[in-house]
């Protein structure tokens, strides 16, 4: 198989890893890609939200397991180890800031606009930890640290009480 410069709908139905790396097709939207991934990552959550954090935690880390092969495989077949397409990053990591913000709509805003304000700003040391690793961990681990900044974001808004 040639490698697409783009993915489309035949890479994405190509293999079940492809459909999980694509955000099931909402990587492939032709601008912001990484919004409409994100997006995707808020009915996930919600199908959680019920459980316990132990447990939320822990599918969030089985599913950032399965995003490191994942978007591997698919980052291969592009040609490109984090393309802009490849989306499960950015499902997952809203999924874990979401773990950490009150079931609210406001703060479930809140939450994406951080996530998105970090993920694309990648302040240090997200950028220099981007640059290095270029694998499945490595578009996994950026969105990880993203995540953890809009967490600590969050917190500190919850703490102060800017929003109520």
């Amino acid at each position: 198989m040639d490698k697409p410069n783009q993915p489309n709908l035949k890479l994405l139905i190509a293999h079940p890893a492809h459909l999980i790396s694509l955000g099931f097709g909402s990587g492939l939207a032709p601008k912001a890609p990484g919004t409409f991934g994100t997006l995707v990552g808020i009915p996930f959550f919600w199908l959680i939200s019920g459980l316990t954090i132990y447990v939320q935690l822990l599918i969030i880390s089985l599913l950032f397991f399965l995003g490191i092969y994942c978007c591997d495989k698919t980052g291969k077949a592009l040609g490109v180890s984090d393309h802009g397409g490849i989306v499960w990053d950015e499902i997952v990591a809203i999924m874990l800031v979401l773990t950490f913000a009150p079931i609210n709509w406001l703060w479930w805003l809140v939450a994406f606009l951080l996530f998105r304000l970090f993920d694309i700003w990648k302040p240090y040391p997200i950028r220099q930890f981007d640059a290095k690793f270029k694998n499945g961990f490595g578009v996994m681990f950026d969105d990880l640290l993203a995540a953890v900044y809009a967490i600590i974001g969050l917190q500190l808004l919850l703490w102060t009480n800017l929003i109520s």
